[in-house]
């Protein structure tokens, strides 16, 4: 379809479909049968539906000159569904069977799909599918009735762009969040899981080879000014693609998730390549408000099935460890994954090793988030693995609850004079490590954990933090993640000690975790009141920012397979035996170079819907970032 698009441009129009009314139907001046335009300004109610309602009917048939415009009004109706998604009028006049009829009439009519500005159609209809069906379900029940699924799904299946399989899945995502139309998406359950599955595990390498990796020149204009209205740059550009790449892939696991939380598929979802994929589906900084992969893990975790599936990777426990001891804003659904498994007992013992090493040292974390008790519920799991407990650090356990039954028996006088001598070991400590006796200062650390009464928080938060910098001093990355995480736990609220987060930072950076010690590294930098950033911190950021981009691994995809092609070419060269190999890839190079060489231009549009963040959490991080790419970076001090 792209290869006949060459040479074929449009002209540009305005933003609004207001100025286009005004232009185009001032006054009695349009004599048009069916005007959308006329029919929005009629006074008579009346009158006015019945009007629209014609034109929902009318426009899929237009013929000749008639449907030049129709882009205009599809561009209403996209502002109007995103603003008003609530609004029953639309839906009651038969705007999804007009918007199905489009979808339909563009992937099948190439001819009709490149004339004029039509390109645009297809994205646009997918899209008011989607917003008119977001908030309510008497709507989506209206969008099946009138046959939007099987237009959706060929625009899933990719017959025209990723743009269109990016709004064609939240589409349908809405639509099998219904309980009253989830069984019609059903009905197309093998293609439908299919399709979503292979989206999700390829989508970032497609956006990046199709858009991203592309010279300005060749990439696809109407994409461009989908992305930017057509008045954005190239770091614009580059950053919409990011943000709906990560929509693309996001959207895809949701629509999964309304079949995995029905038990639906789940022998396609539960494949060992597709679980070990999901750890890496994480939606980048970019994403606010899905958990993505480890979302769809969690769901899985509540099934039989998934656990079974889930327990059998060591991949995914360690993924969900890993998590569990973070600032990701999603922390406790590491924690809530684990303790599943664990009281699972087909699972428990698959896992028991490497989730209770992680579990262990989160036992003193009082709350976090909305959830509360969570070092309780995790000492009362670990506690009840009777069997192997030795492995579970039942023995720390056990004295954690032996100390605070003997602790609620002292007195105040005896508690202020333990906190003295607390002190004292401290500072004993504190002189060795000064001193740069490492190794005898952490001993000392640990004999100050081992006298300080559990009530004491704060206290022992530093401890455990001075000694997390002991170990960061010994090339220990395992035991000083470990320490700042309990740190971590006894600060308040959680995850908010700065020395803690950024000593965990250097710990994970130690063992080339660069999404956990840029999230930590984030998390510092958003608890330093200081208006610039700690210079050590921005070093940190600028080291990880490129190996965490969400199109890292697909870039280096790319670069593998350049370099293979390369090879290959010089061996030619010097007379291999592949003669007829580097002839089909140069054949299949020179196909994807100039796949998007043939480009429309034109249509300015209103900018997509915002990508709303949470109160807390990634926006932040967010925040930290768009500091850090300004520059406002402080030098040495």
């Amino acid at each position: 379809m792209k290869s006949q698009m060459k040479k074929k441009r449009v002209t540009p129009i305005p933003n609004t479909p207001c100025n286009v009314a005004e232009g185009s139907c001032r006054g009695h001046l349009c004599i048009k049968p069916c005007c959308f335009f006329c029919s929005m300004r009629e006074p008579d109610a009346s009158l006015r539906r019945a009007g629209i309602a014609t034109c929902f009917r009318e426009m899929p048939q237009a013929q000749g000159e008639n449907h030049h415009e129709h882009v205009l009004v599809l561009s209403g109706l996209w502002h109007i569904a995103m603003s008003q998604p609530n609004d029953s009028e639309f839906p009651s006049l038969g705007i999804f069977k007009c918007m199905a009829s489009l979808i339909h009439k563009g992937i099948n009519d190439r001819h009709w799909l490149l004339t004029n500005q039509n390109i645009y159609i297809p994205y646009y209809a997918a899209h008011i599918i989607g917003s008119y069906t977001m908030n309510k379900e008497e709507f989506a029940q209206k969008a099946v009735q009138s046959g939007v699924i099987p237009p959706l799904l060929d625009l899933l299946s990719g017959k025209i762009s990723w743009v269109e399989q990016r709004v064609a899945v939240r589409a349908l995502g809405h639509l099998a969040s219904y309980k009253s139309t989830f069984e019609s998406v059903a009905q197309h359950e093998q293609e439908v899981v299919k399709l979503a599955l292979k989206l999700a595990s390829t989508c970032l390498q497609v956006v990046y080879v199709d858009f991203v990796a592309l010279k300005e020149n060749k990439r696809l204009e109407y994409h461009r000014n989908l992305m930017t209205r057509g008045v954005g740059d190239l770091e614009m550009e580059n950053r919409k693609a990011e943000e709906w790449a990560s929509q693309l892939q996001c959207w895809s696991l949701y629509l999964l998730n309304c079949f995995a939380c029905k038990d639906r598929s789940l022998d396609l979802i539960c494949k060992k390549v597709f679980l070990k994929d999901l750890c890496d589906m994480w939606g980048g900084l970019i994403s606010h408000t899905s958990p993505a992969g480890v979302g769809l893990i969690r769901i899985l975790c509540y099934s039989k099935v998934g656990r079974k599936n889930i327990a059998e990777l060591p991949k995914v426990v360690n993924t969900l460890g890993n998590l569990s001891r973070s600032s990701d804003d999603w922390q406790y659904i590491g924690i809530d994954c684990l303790l599943l498994l664990l009281k699972d007992p087909d699972t428990r013992y698959k896992v028991l090793d490497v989730a209770a090493s992680y579990l262990v040292d989160l036992i003193e974390l009082r709350s976090l988030g909305d959830k509360s008790n969570v070092g309780e519920t995790i000492s009362k799991v670990l506690l009840n693995l009777k069997p192997n407990r030795e492995k579970v650090g039942a023995a720390l356990l056990q004295e954690v609850v032996d100390r605070r039954n003997k602790e609620k028996l002292l007195s105040e006088e005896k508690l202020e004079e333990t906190r003295v001598l607390v002190s004292l070991i401290k500072q004993q400590a504190n002189h060795m490590f000064r001193l740069g006796e490492v190794e005898e200062a952490l001993l000392k650390y640990s004999e100050a954990l081992g006298v300080c009464p559990l009530r004491f928080r704060k206290e022992r938060m530093v401890i455990y933090s001075n000694k997390a910098q002991c170990h960061i001093l010994l090339k220990n990355a395992d035991s000083a993640i470990s320490d700042s995480t309990r740190a971590l736990c006894l600060s308040n609220p959680a995850n908010t000690h700065r020395k803690s987060l950024w000593r965990r930072s250097q710990a994970y950076d130690m063992k080339g975790m660069a999404k956990e010690s840029l999230m930590d590294c984030i998390m510092f930098i958003n608890m330093t009141m200081r208006v610039k950033i700690p210079y050590h911190a921005a070093r940190m950021i600028s080291k990880h920012m490129e190996a965490t981009w969400l199109f890292a691994t697909a870039r280096s995809k790319v670069e593998k397979t350049t370099q293979e092609l390369n090879q290959v070419g010089g061996d030619n060269e010097n007379g291999g035996n592949h003669e007829e190999q580097p002839r089909d890839h140069k054949a299949k190079m020179m196909m994807m170079e100039n796949r998007y060489n043939n480009l429309l231009h034109g249509l300015s549009t209103i900018i997509e819907e915002p990508f709303h963040a949470k109160e807390a959490g990634r926006r932040k991080m967010e925040r930290a970032r768009r500091r850090f790419n300004k520059g406002v970076v402080a030098g040495p001090t």
